[in-house]
């Protein structure tokens, strides 16, 4: 069901202990009784660790990526079985960063979420255009084939297991943030082309995350949008104090 949500995409940042110490901040800071589905995503090296320190606690873990065969000679890879095996059943699949240093396509993300989904994961589907896309007046094209490409060949039961977060590109990591009104159109446009494809059940039961420079100073207005159901967090994850007043905005 659509709800809302707030994940922290930790990328490669956090050794074991600073790992640690965040968690321990977020769990005394977290505001109680906030009915948001909060969600972490340590480096591979903490997950583990991270699920049992967070045991008893209302913060989920989620995997930044995963391959796509089960198992196999894919040196250095992490399988949806080994992810399950440590406590792990969330996971973010194309982030731009993904597709652009490690040119994963629509093709091969669609392959990841089919495995995730054989195993019984949730999938957080980061989808967004680039700046030239913008310039152009092409983004919403490029969002529909990448939606398309990527996620249409699903049956209505699988969506129950996908979140959308849309990524402008152009405002991760830059400082540049879409205004309010940029994000609700491409949230609407989302869940639009759902209905299109799907039915009004499966688009108004699908939570779309906005993503790309949200700040503590900034969440209140993005997420006061109709179609906007919370946030994928980069670096305002990394500071407890930041993140929470960002939960708390949801």
């Amino acid at each position: 069901m659509r709800h809302a949500i707030v994940a922290g995409n930790w990328k490669m940042h956090k050794t074991y202990a600073e790992t640690h110490k965040l968690l321990d901040e977020l769990i005394e800071k977290l505001p109680a009784g906030k009915e948001v589905e909060v969600i972490v995503a340590p480096t591979f090296t903490n997950l583990g660790s991270a699920v049992a320190h967070l045991e008893g606690t209302n913060i989920q873990v989620a995997a930044q990526n995963m391959h796509q065969a089960e198992g196999g000679a894919f040196t250095g890879e992490i399988s949806a079985q080994m992810l399950k095996s440590v406590g792990v059943d969330i996971v973010i699949l194309g982030h731009s960063e993904r597709r652009q240093y490690f040119h994963e396509t629509d093709a091969i993300l669609a392959d990841k979420v089919n495995t995730a989904l054989r195993h019984d994961m949730r999938v957080i589907y980061c989808i967004g255009e680039e700046l030239k896309d913008r310039e152009s007046k092409q983004y919403l094209n490029v969002i529909f084939n990448q939606l398309k490409d990527g996620l249409f060949h699903l049956s209505k039961e699988q969506w129950k297991n996908i979140v959308i977060a849309y990524e402008p590109v152009w405002a991760i990591g830059t400082g540049m943030t879409a205004s309010p009104d940029q994000a609700q159109e491409i949230h609407a446009f989302i869940r639009q082309e759902i209905e299109r494809k799907y039915d009004k059940t499966v688009a108004e039961n699908t939570s779309i995350l906005y993503g790309g420079s949200v700040k503590a100073s900034n969440a209140k207005e993005i997420f006061s949008k109709p179609d906007v159901d919370g946030g994928l967090i980069g670096g305002a994850a990394l500071i407890a104090d930041d993140f929470c007043t960002i939960v708390e905005c949801c």
